[in-house]
């Protein structure tokens, strides 16, 4: 992808719908697109026997029918457990998506995805490797690739080596020292960022570095006002129903 271009719409909804409908379930992208939005944010990890999938936590309990930490269980295991009954008793029985099925989807309705890549604490390495690799071959041929982000430069690093020609994302949740540094070693396109961390400085050093300037999980009005001023390239939010995505 030429760096210079920056295909991905200003607004993007954060795992699908927000807290409209199960998070990271297709449910919640189909509701999602319902509401008008083009691209989506979600959370990918890994199986216990590497299958990519779709999960926030480290554990299971939140937001499924199962127990203990998700990437210690098989694919088959997984498979068979609810998502959407947490939510509601309109979507119990919703299952866990795999990174396939999303691609499938969003391939087939034209929409794109930001990739969030959510390892299981101790599987950095191999996450970031497993989920660049299957976003390479899902999205083959695809005019506009996935943009992968992630919290943890190793997950960065390992996707970077997989997949060099996907665009990048670090993730911000804190301004740790040598931020700037990481994301110029990952060949990064973009920073995202808590949404509270922007100002106009920091716009400057990302501009800086060539990066565009994203924030996360901006759900008020009045935060958005800010961002859209200081000039930021997107807004990840759960307020599918508020803000207008062509806007």
């Amino acid at each position: 992808m030429n760096p210079s271009a920056w295909p991905y719409p200003f607004w993007i909804a954060h795992r699908g719908a927000g807290k409209l409908a199960p998070e990271n379930t297709l449910a919640a992208f189909r509701l999602g697109a319902r509401h008008g939005w083009r691209m989506f944010e979600c959370d990918a990890k890994l199986s216990a026997d590497g299958v990519p999938f779709l999960l926030h936590d480290a554990t299971l309990e939140r937001t499924t029918s199962g127990q203990g930490t998700a990437g210690e269980r098989p694919w088959a295991e997984l498979a068979q457990l609810d998502a959407g009954g947490w939510h509601s008793r309109a979507h119990a029985g919703e299952p866990i998506p795999t990174l396939a099925n999303v691609a499938r989807w969003c391939l087939a309705n034209g929409h794109l995805l930001n990739i969030e890549i959510k390892p299981t604490p101790g599987q950095e390495a191999d996450t970031g490797r497993a989920v660049a690799e299957a976003a390479a071959r899902l999205w083959h041929g695809a005019p506009v690739p996935p943009l992968l982000t992630s919290f943890s430069p190793e997950a960065l690093h390992t996707a970077r080596q997989a997949a060099p020609h996907l665009p990048r994302g670090l993730l911000l949740d804190t301004l740790w020292a040598g931020w700037a540094d990481a994301a110029r070693r990952l060949g990064c396109a973009a920073l995202v960022c808590n949404h509270a961390l922007w100002d106009a400085a920091l716009v400057a050093q990302a501009r800086a570095l060539g990066l565009r300037c994203l924030s996360y999980t901006v759900n008020d009005e009045w935060a958005a006002e800010r961002l859209v001023a200081l000039g930021s390239d997107g807004i990840i939010t759960d307020q599918v129903a508020l803000f207008s995505p062509a806007a």
